[in-house]
């Protein structure tokens, strides 16, 4: 998924939570074998060249390939797991892949998981007794800052997904239209408790702008966002502040 993955896992049975890492670590590795665009000989790659059809590859693919199909449905097309006519689920498989590995983590009876995927972490329990996990929100606009810290506050699950141009240049796509997206924001941060849906609605939301992003946003449930215009407009959902501290 060409990224890095840290690991923050706390409590559990120490032998049980280390044969869980293995496996989530496993998992990781076994998604980018299977999802990657850029490897010729993965799944995804032999699938959009006809080389394979859908039946015959791992039972993950049809299944992220219907959560892509679903997110597409919800967000009226602005999200897509397609490019240029071929199955592309980059927009979704990160997300998908380290929640999956998290609640590898979480079943194995660890207390306290985050895992941190290329900036996209998935929170799940706590990381002690009284405490909330917190995430930093980098500043698209200030190298080094943070536009917010987001807090758990007790939540047993809940995610956080940023989409942008500020480490990746424009690279989000517009599937209207093929082309890289024309927006005026620069960043989308989404907080709900599902990393795989985050990621998508971070993504949808980015390619809309913030005008229509942001009543987007604001009418899924359990979802919330900050959006950061190029003009360095702040733009957020009713409900963030209480995840924020």
């Amino acid at each position: 998924m060409g990224t890095v993955f840290s690991f923050d896992v706390r409590g559990g049975e120490p032998e049980a939570v280390r044969s869980a890492l293995a496996d989530a670590v496993a998992s990781l590795h076994r998604a980018d074998e299977v999802f990657s665009t850029y490897r010729e000989d993965s799944q995804i790659s032999r699938l959009a060249r006809g080389e394979l059809a859908l039946a015959d590859c791992a039972p993950e693919v049809a299944e992220v390939l219907a959560l892509g199909t679903e997110a597409e449905r919800l967000s009226d097309g602005w999200f897509s797991t397609s490019y240029a006519g071929r199955p592309d689920p980059t927009g979704i498989v990160k997300g998908w892949a380290t929640e999956r590995a998290a609640r590898r983590l979480r079943k194995a009876g660890a207390t306290g998981v985050s895992l941190n995927g290329g900036g996209d972490v998935q929170l799940l329990g706590v990381p002690e007794l009284h405490r909330s996990w917190r995430v930093g929100v980098a500043d698209p606009l200030r190298p080094g800052g943070l536009a917010a810290v987001v807090s758990s506050t007790g939540a047993a699950e809940l995610a956080v997904a940023t989409s942008g141009t500020a480490e990746r240049g424009a690279h989000i796509t517009d599937p209207r239209t093929g082309r890289p997206a024309v927006t005026d924001l620069v960043a989308v941060t989404v907080v709900a408790p599902s990393l795989t849906w985050a990621d998508c609605w971070a993504t949808a939301a980015f390619a809309m702008g913030s005008r229509q992003a942001l009543a987007w946003l604001e009418s899924l449930p359990e979802v919330e966002a900050l959006l950061i215009t190029a003009g360095d407009e702040v733009r957020c959902t009713e409900g963030l502040a209480s995840w924020l501290g």
